[in-house]
């Protein structure tokens, strides 16, 4: 095999891995437990609210503050989930075509984890407010057992972003708040998976790839409000992503066994998706606010790998554009005490025909709960929890190691995404000062 396919099959495998994160309860590989307090009410309505914790959805949504706004929350993050084998075949050269082996049952291979996220603003004026919120929309950690029937794929990934908005919004008018920010976005990643050696007997080599790299995108939005109904639009750009880092091979044998070295600079550019949000929140008594929103993502964008020179090749990922839709209540049983519920659903944009272990995600249903607590005048305490409901979806993509070369070995892939679940608790603070 090539360096230069060498290289792009693992830059692929590396960047795949990204859309993962769906299975946990995002869209993709995005995440959206940014704030306890969206978490409450399905993330219905953050587009349309005010204060720093929906920086991350509208940054329109500090203008004409009127005192400091701060907010901290954590989510721990629980999937469950089957990815299992219904008779994936390896077809290695000169042999027929044989059962890929090993485990045919994958069980609860997104690792458990806990999401921080942090905003604060501060009024300038009665009109002008600067913010910065501090987010980690793409954040995993996946663990296949070595002898998983998926290992080829997939083996151990993880990934971790820090996303830093700094944010301006402004109160143009009694009814028209507008907004503006910057992502600066750091992503860094690890993975690994299995190789196959041309004979069945002999045990698998492997492969790891990191790299990580620094992004940047930007935000805006605006907020039209009076004494009965907000409505938030806002626009989150995509992210042309730049990642650099070093590729290791070892464990091939015989004629592979060349290809056993580590290789640094390889890198590979992708897009994340832009989103357009609109949310709207409704007064409708005292006591009762009613909640909506919709977003569409543009994951159309993420239509293929890009690798660099010396490979200089786009690999085909084809995402489809997507949508997610969500409806809640706030309830304010008393001063102290608001309670919150609300659902939302979102399709997929990874296909069928096209999507493997390392990206098992689906069509999902999300149900929250929870509550605000007013300690004092100045502290309040944010809890939810939601659990997300994955529909079972087939992992059919077919794959070749060695493309291209005498030893191409094809992996024939049938699969299924079965009883996907994940549940989430949120907690969370506000300070006013």
């Amino acid at each position: 095999m090539s360096l230069r396919l060498k290289v792009s099959l693992a830059t692929s495998a590396a960047l795949s891995v990204f859309a993962c994160a769906g299975v946990a309860q995002g869209q993709a590989f995005y995440l959206q437990e940014q704030s306890a307090r969206a978490a409450g009410r399905a993330f219905s309505g953050e587009a349309a609210d005010t204060g720093a914790q929906s920086l991350w959805w509208n940054p329109a949504a500090i203008g004409g503050l009127d005192q400091g706004d701060a907010a901290i929350a954590a989510a721990a993050i629980l999937p469950k989930g089957k990815v299992v084998d219904n008779g994936t075949l390896i077809r290695r050269p000169g042999q027929p075509a044989a059962a890929i082996g090993g485990q045919s049952v994958s069980r609860d291979p997104i690792n458990n984890g806990v999401l921080p996220s942090g905003a604060i603003a501060y009024p300038l004026t009665d009109r002008v407010s600067i913010g910065l919120a501090v987010t980690s929309p793409y954040s995993f950690t996946t663990d296949y057992d070595a002898d998983s029937w998926a290992r080829y794929s997939a083996d151990k990934t993880k990934l971790r972003t820090i996303d830093i908005q700094p944010s301006i919004g402004i109160a143009l008018t009694d009814w028209l708040r507008v907004g503006g920010a910057v992502n600066v976005e750091y992503t860094d990643a690890s993975l690994g998976n299995a190789l196959p050696n041309l004979s069945a007997a002999l045990p698998d080599g492997a492969q790891k790839l990191k790299g990580d790299g620094w992004d940047l995108g930007w935000t805006a939005g605006v907020q039209m409000h009076n004494d009965f109904i907000t409505v938030g639009i806002a626009y989150k750009s995509r992210i042309q992503h730049n990642l650099k880092g070093s590729l290791e091979v070892s464990g091939l044998v015989g004629p592979l066994a060349a290809q056993n070295r580590t290789i640094d600079g390889a890198t590979a550019q992708f897009y994340t998706p832009a989103q357009t949000i609109v949310g709207a929140r409704l007064r409708a008594t005292d006591a009762l606010t009613l909640n909506a929103q919709v977003v569409r993502y543009n994951w159309s964008k993420f239509d293929a790998i890009r690798l660099g020179a010396p490979i200089n090749q786009a690999l085909p990922e084809n995402y489809r554009d997507s949508w997610s839709l969500a409806g809640g209540v706030d309830y304010a049983v008393s001063p102290a005490l608001t309670l919150r519920a609300g659902v939302q659903h979102a399709n997929t944009p990874t296909q069928d025909g096209r999507r493997d272990a390392r990206v098992p995600d689906s069509d999902r249903w999300n149900y929250g709960a929870g509550a605000t607590f007013n300690v004092t005048s100045r502290f309040s305490i944010d809890a939810a929890g939601n659990y997300v409901d994955f529909k079972n979806a087939p992992i059919d993509r077919i794959t070749a190691a060695y493309a291209g070369t005498a030893a191409q070995t094809p992996i024939l892939t049938n699969g299924r995404l079965e009883d996907a679940h994940a549940f989430i608790a949120s907690l969370g603070g506000r300070f006013r000062f």
